[in-house]
């Protein structure tokens, strides 16, 4: 163990000196969860830097969450559809993704030097993948069973992988697939799985640490994310939009842990997009409801779903750290404010581009019940996701979240169709306008009136119209719908009126330690 201070990789440049001891080698049971997503490990260069990392921390003792190695879990997809277009089954071994997976894997393996066993399992995982892919080539299609089996050869080699290097630095590291030594269990939907109550025993009970007279108990974990097993099926099942964090949080939540440390390439979580708006600031603190509202409106933050066994947990948090700035407090995601913090106004600003919104205008409306239920059954009929509604006595207007439209190519006979559809049910007149942006403003809507007045004067003195204003249940946000052409103009005279004045939560600029 003492030889690992001279194997390891150079922290980056504002991270103290890796110690010449195993992480939480003091300590008898995990404390921590941290997850690396993707890009985190897209090669052998980026695992260095995750491993520079977890030594900058001896003084935890962490359960690791990898995702699968950059592109992987795409091109994995990408293989399963070529395939089926293969003629020949000998095809699949020369397919463009089958070729990239297998080359990214070796050269990583050769230039972290693994041990003989890791690349022999890693081999064999290897020659599995390219097995389904011909399996998918002779049958001519590749169910969703399937696809979850293929995608899962990502974290199973990317978490074989990172544990081996680990152990060749001197390091005590063990891997686990979480769908068979973790005991994830899941529902048996084989690509959209949900975490089934027994996991969180099955966990607790695969993680325990017992003390040996003649060694320590420290030992790094490498956990695959983003994968189960269905309940009754027994097949892999994979476990949708934020997987990955999800697996992160539901170990912290079993192992009763009081933080999971998600890494990502920026501060925390940011008052806007950088791309965007310039002079952004990375908050202290969020609430788990002001999480989740960020990401329904698109900040890239954590999933909800991924949030949820936090959530439910008495004190489990959610710490968002930057890879790159590695002692950064983050953006700490919890239950309650610290201190309370009543004085604070907002947290984001996020934008939603492209925005559809429809008005439907009715004066049978007036004083009549049932009125939005019958709206509401078109759209369900129609299969379109509705954003937000604002309302009045005559009329009601609606947005169509973009990610849900465009992506099943909702095009302009499919919106007319919808309007004919109010029409022949003698509803309402429907105008149907695109190329909107909608603003959702996330912070303390209970003092919606300030958020208003001066939000309203931001935008006026930049002459920005709005065209709607809706309010969420959860009184957490405020919604703002404006013209695309005046979408980042408007964004960045809200930032300005907001930002940093009203922080005493900011994060600090530097390098201090939480």
């Amino acid at each position: 163990v003492r030889a690992a201070a001279a194997a390891a990789p150079s922290a980056p440049d504002d991270a103290p000196a890796a110690k010449a001891v195993q992480p939480g080698e003091a300590l008898d049971a995990y404390s921590v969860v941290m997850k690396f997503g993707g890009s985190s490990v897209a090669d052998a260069e980026r695992m260095r830097e995750v491993a520079s990392i977890v030594l900058a921390f001896p003084e935890e003792m962490p359960v690791l969450v990898l995702s699968a190695m950059g592109k992987t879990t795409n091109n994995l997809l990408a293989a399963g559809e070529q395939a089926m277009q293969c003629d020949d089954a000998d095809e699949v071994a020369k397919l463009e993704p089958v070729v990239a997976i297998r080359k990214l894997h070796e050269d990583t393996m050769d230039e972290l030097g693994v041990d003989d066993e890791t690349r022999a399992e890693v081999s064999k995982l290897l020659n599995k993948m390219e097995q389904v892919c011909t399996g998918v080539a002779l049958m001519q299609e590749c169910t969703s069973r399937t696809r979850a089996t293929l995608v899962s050869f990502g974290e199973r080699m990317s978490t074989r992988i990172f544990a081996s290097y680990l152990r060749s630095m001197g390091l005590k590291s063990t891997q686990y697939d979480a769908f068979d030594a973790l005991g994830f269990v899941t529902t048996d939907e084989f690509e959209n799985g949900n975490i089934l109550p027994v996991t969180y025993e099955n966990v607790a009970k695969a993680l325990r640490l017992e003390k040996n007279a003649t060694d320590s108990v420290a030992n790094i974990a490498v956990a695959t994310g983003f994968l189960g097993r269905g309940e009754k099926t027994g097949a892999i099942a994979t476990l949708g939009r934020g997987g990955s964090d999800l697996t992160a949080t539901v170990i912290g939540a079993a192992l009763a842990l009081p933080e999971v440390y998600v890494w990502k390439d920026v501060d925390g979580v940011l008052s806007a997009d950088p791309r965007e708006v310039e002079g952004t600031v990375a908050m202290a603190f969020l609430s788990f409801q002001e999480a989740t509202e960020l990401a329904y409106f698109g900040a890239q933050v954590l999933h909800p779903q991924s949030m949820r066994p936090a959530m439910d947990s008495d004190a489990l948090c959610v710490r968002v750290k930057n890879s790159y700035n590695v002692r950064a407090p983050g953006t700490l995601i919890g239950h309650e404010r610290p201190g309370g913090s009543e004085d604070w106004l907002l947290t984001s600003i996020v934008r939603k581009k492209n925005v559809t919104m429809l008005d439907i205008v009715s004066t049978r409306m007036l004083g009549q019940y049932g009125f939005l239920a019958k709206v509401f059954n078109i759209m369900d009929k129609a299969g379109i996701s509705v954003d937000c509604v604002a309302t009045s006595e005559v009329s009601v207007s609606l947005t169509l979240d973009p990610a849900k439209v465009w992506s099943r190519d909702l095009v302009q006979e499919e919106l007319d169709a919808l309007v004919e559809e109010f029409e022949n049910a003698g509803i309402a007149r429907v105008k149907v306008t695109t190329g909107h942006s909608l603003i959702s403003l996330i912070g303390n809507v209970e003092r919606n009136n300030e958020i208003m007045q001066r939000g309203f004067k931001a935008l006026g003195d930049a002459d920005v119209k709005v065209q709607m204003i809706s309010q969420g249940a959860s009184k957490t946000n405020i919604s703002l719908l404006v013209n695309d052409e005046q979408g980042s103009e408007a964004v960045n005279a809200i930032h300005h009126e907001f930002f940093p004045y009203e922080y005493g939560q900011i994060l600090p600029s530097g390098d201090e330690d939480e």
